[in-house]
């Protein structure tokens, strides 16, 4: 069963990326992943400030990373690209910390006029880490998650087709890797 990281680099406690991010992990462990989230705000300020690779937290979350085989990384789109908190674990992991594996980059923001910070802020940024597979990722316009009084996350239908399918997509890249050989050398 293919293990997927879940990480929202979202600063705040009640983000949209992070719902969204909670709502995608279901339908993931409902298509057979064993799922991992992770919320960068909860590390220790002062490791990801004080750039700290040493620091336990921060080689346990890397260990994370070496363990996946898929990675989801979700961040709210700020000033045209990914989020500084995201940056800041980012710049702490190993150079090729994404070696081997499948990365599906998310983004949520205010407007589609951030739709471009997927592919010219975040993903040049995970292909340098090593990425095997940066698919196609997907931007959300904050006003098409909603969540209501119980907690239960509704995505805008036309919206929610485009991220299953984009997910899917994951899903099956995922079980691809799992089914073919490794080749010998």
């Amino acid at each position: 069963m293919p293990i997927v990281l879940s990480v929202s680099g979202s600063p705040s406690p009640t983000s949209r990326t992070g719902r969204l991010l909670r709502h995608l992990d279901a339908r993931l462990t409902a298509q057979g992943h064993d799922v991992v989230p992770l919320d960068v705000r909860t590390l220790p300020a002062e490791a990801l400030v004080g750039a700290d690779p040493s620091h336990p937290a921060i080689v346990r979350t890397a260990g994370l990373f070496e363990q996946v085989d898929g990675v989801v990384i979700g961040t709210p789109v700020y000033k045209a690209a990914y989020s500084g908190l995201l940056k800041s674990l980012l710049d702490l992991l190993p150079q090729y910390a994404l070696r081997g594996k499948a990365v599906l980059p998310l983004a949520t923001g205010g407007s589609s006029a951030h739709v471009l910070a997927v592919d010219y802020a975040l993903r040049p940024v995970l292909t340098s880490m090593g990425a095997d597979h940066v698919l196609p990722g997907w931007f959300v316009v904050d006003k098409h998650i909603t969540t209501d009084s119980a907690g239960t996350v509704s995505i805008e239908p036309g919206t929610a087709r485009e991220l299953h399918r984009v997910l899917n997509g994951f899903s099956d890249a995922l079980h691809a890797r799992r089914t073919v050989p490794l080749a010998a050398g």
